[in-house]
């Protein structure tokens, strides 16, 4: 799309929750590794800037990706959060590249056109910073858009700090990103882990931006399917089930 845009894949995580040996990336979907479906989506929108961040079970992660030889790849040693993990991506950003997508690697049903959306928007409206966001009747788990009166993005807050009214919120954070790099190489060292988690969250970069005055955006996306995330084998289940259907495998 623009050899000015890298992405970045966030696929070191643990994934506990899917009660398995297997590094969560790693589960098949429709007999592929959900990874496999994010790399493509990324390689058609980036070409070969396009950074996987490995950490657990690096070895088989990376090994799986055998069949994309210009992948770049960055490895996160500590599960420290999201924004430690795209810190860890920032030194294989190739310097021409001024924008930086942001993707998750256990989002397999994402769409490059959404993709190439949400970049166009970010571009034409100059922006600092753009977040897809989606509405959903059950927003539970997912860290909350705040607008301001002007509705412009005030913050993101996660599912484990968010308050009871803050938890009414539908507009959700789909962790899909296009941020200005030199934006990234100022905001991240400034992140801290003051949270129920003690992580490092990219979502952060959000509240920084928005006391420096940064231009951000949201583009809303009609298509929550797209956004599923795999944590739990009920979700690996149900994304199977739509990729299949979308596959027309089955009916």
């Amino acid at each position: 799309m623009n050899n000015k845009v890298a992405v970045v894949i966030l696929a070191a995580g643990m994934g506990t929750r899917m009660k398995s040996d297997k590094a969560k990336v790693l589960h098949e979907i429709a007999g592929r590794p959900m990874i496999a479906y994010v790399v493509e989506v990324a390689q058609q929108i980036a070409g070969n800037n396009v950074i996987v961040v490995i950490g657990n079970q690096a070895p088989a992660v990376r090994a799986s990706l055998s069949a994309y030889p210009k992948l770049l790849f960055a490895y996160q040693d500590q599960q420290r959060g999201t924004a430690h993990a795209v810190l860890c991506a920032l030194p294989h950003i190739p310097d021409h590249c001024e924008q930086v997508i942001i993707l998750c690697g256990d989002v397999p049903l994402i769409q490059p056109e959404t993709i190439a959306g949400l970049v166009k928007d970010h571009l034409d409206d100059a922006r600092d910073i753009s977040l897809l966001a989606v509405d959903l009747d059950n927003p539970f788990g997912y860290g909350r858009v705040l607008v301001n009166e002007k509705n412009a993005i005030a913050a993101i807050i996660e599912e484990a700090d968010a308050t009871v009214e803050q938890k009414k919120i539908k507009l959700i954070n789909t962790g899909v990103y296009c941020i200005n790099k030199n934006l990234l190489l100022e905001a991240l060292p400034k992140i801290g882990s003051d949270n129920a988690q003690g992580e490092l969250y990219l979502t952060d970069v959000i509240g920084i931006g928005y006391r420096e005055n940064r231009k951000m955006g949201v583009r809303i996306s009609a298509d929550s399917q797209q956004i599923l995330g795999v944590n739990t084998c009920q979700d690996l289940e149900l994304v199977e089930g739509i990729m299949k259907k979308r596959q027309r495998i089955i009916p």
